[in-house]
């Protein structure tokens, strides 16, 4: 097999589905699909056999281990591997959640084949995939934020922002954070916005972001 070849595996419960997302990946040039596995079980089964692969197609709701618990394992143990998901699933909650797990992109199964080529090549040339689910400035934020500015933003937030900043970057529910904090969704809402305001980003995921960067969450 060619040094050029960028090797893929598929993980995804669905067969048919899966079989033909593999069908696509063989007719782009300068792709492979290595082997195709129906959870995260199966793909550990199943690199015991194969090469590993360079490209990881991880779905999110599978049996036995899904895909948060798949790329959490697969960030530890295969770190040189880079994880695109596809999902119906298109909730900020679990866009936050595969990107702390060290995915690099996430595209909905509906997208059309040529949004799904260029995600591949956007990782494997570039490292990530931007789009609508994970903007060029939320994916761009750990690298391109000015640093006195995020410092001086930090030194405004209070404790209570600072307690729900780092609540915010876990998956947890704004109405969990409310009750962890023991206030209102109307006060959690409060310290969202000023936050917003302040760290000078436009979502719960630049706040994600944000956290990370700033070692106040990791990945």
């Amino acid at each position: 097999m060619s040094k050029s070849t960028t090797n893929i595996a598929l993980v995804d419960d669905h067969v048919l589905l899966r079989n033909g997302l593999a069908n696509l990946v063989n007719t782009f040039d300068g792709y492979s699909v290595l082997f195709e596995a129906d959870n995260g079980k199966d793909f550990i089964e199943q690199l015991k056999t194969h090469p590993h692969p360079d490209i990881i197609l991880l779905d999110i709701t599978m049996p036995e281990m899904n895909g948060p618990e798949t790329a959490s394992w697969i960030q530890k143990n295969l770190p040189l591997a880079k994880v695109l998901v596809l999902s119906v699933m298109d909730s900020e909650i679990m866009i936050i959640n595969m990107l702390k797990r060290g995915a690099k992109g996430y595209i909905l199964k509906d997208s059309k084949p040529a949004v799904f080529k260029q995600a591949l090549d956007s990782i494997r040339d570039s490292g990530f995939f931007m789009n609508e689910l994970v903007s060029n400035k939320m994916v761009n934020f750990l690298s391109q934020m000015d640093n006195g500015r995020e410092q001086k933003g930090l030194a405004s937030v209070t404790a209570r922002e600072m307690e729900f900043l780092k609540l915010a970057a876990t998956d947890m529910p704004m109405k969990d954070i409310a009750e962890k904090m023991n206030v209102s969704t109307r006060t959690v809402d409060g310290y969202r916005d000023e936050l917003f305001r302040k760290l000078n980003v436009q979502s719960r995921i630049g706040l994600v972001l944000f956290a990370i960067k700033n070692g106040l969450q990791k990945l």
